[in-house]
């Protein structure tokens, strides 16, 4: 098992489930619902993931809104961003905010877990 900390971020319970089931054995796992939970959890010195991983359609605070105030908090920190919209321009739109990668709903274990590997290692 890798000492990594990912902290997972969607409002769906089913993606965040998802998520569990492919990551849990190879990673330490956290969760958030929204971007305000992101926030406020990375703020906290104790709570320091080496990677988020994202939606970008949330209550409260978007993933577009919460990668703008992570790059003051945590400006190296790997954001991987998942999404429904398969949009070149939220990609960029993304990428040019600060995040790492992404990746489009529905996703696939392998797919999931070469990205993650990838960013972390």
């Amino acid at each position: 098992m890798s000492n990594a900390h990912i902290l997972v971020c969607d409002d769906e319970t089913g993606i965040r489930e998802s998520l569990k089931l492919i990551l849990e054995r190879d990673y330490q796992l956290s969760y958030a619902r929204n971007g305000k939970e992101v926030v406020t959890l990375l703020k906290d010195k104790k709570n320091q993931p080496d990677l988020l991983i994202m939606d970008i359609k949330m209550p409260h605070l978007n993933g577009m809104d919460t990668l703008r105030q992570l790059r003051r908090i945590r400006p190296h920190l790997k954001v991987l961003i998942i999404t429904g919209y398969e949009s070149c321009d939220v990609a960029a739109d993304a990428i040019r905010l600060g995040a790492s990668d992404y990746l489009t709903k529905p996703f696939d274990r392998d797919t999931v877990k070469e990205k993650v590997q990838a960013l972390l290692w």
